[in-house]
């Protein structure tokens, strides 16, 4: 399955080892991750080849690539608003993943479509991913 990894990438607040093991554990269970780069400490870096017109083209095409989106949202970021809107325009499984305790806008929270999960661990939330991917059908 090609699963999106969505989570911020321009905050410096993200939490780059925990999107690291995340991005660990779905490619351990045999998916396929085009969003590789963000858990990358110079991902923002890598980026700025492409301009605004070029990036924004690439992620949607990777969505639309995808079967499911996975999107740590404990970091405010208006670009995942953005990918978890355009996998529900396509009807696209998505999966909400917290810090437990963390504030998150209850717009994106409350969207029709989406799963959301809390965590306290990297091992909760590798649980919540496993869970939500056993029920993507394909």
């Amino acid at each position: 399955m090609r699963v999106y990894l969505a989570a911020a990438m321009t905050n410096p607040d993200r939490d780059l080892d925990l999107l690291g093991r995340v991005l660990e554990h779905i490619e351990a269970g045999g998916h396929v991750v085009p969003t590789r780069h963000i858990v990358a400490p110079d991902g923002k870096q890598r980026d700025s080849a492409l301009t605004d017109a070029e990036l924004a083209r690439r992620d949607l095409d990777w969505i639309a690539g995808c079967d499911a989106l996975v999107a740590e949202v404990s970091t405010p970021s208006h670009g995942v608003g953005v990918e978890v809107m355009a996998a529900l325009a396509r009807n696209m499984p998505v999966l909400l993943l917290r810090r437990e305790g963390i504030p998150v806008s209850r717009l994106l929270l409350g969207l029709p479509g989406v799963v959301t999960a809390s965590y306290r661990s990297v091992g909760e939330a590798s649980a919540a991913i496993d869970g939500f991917l056993a029920g993507v059908t394909l």
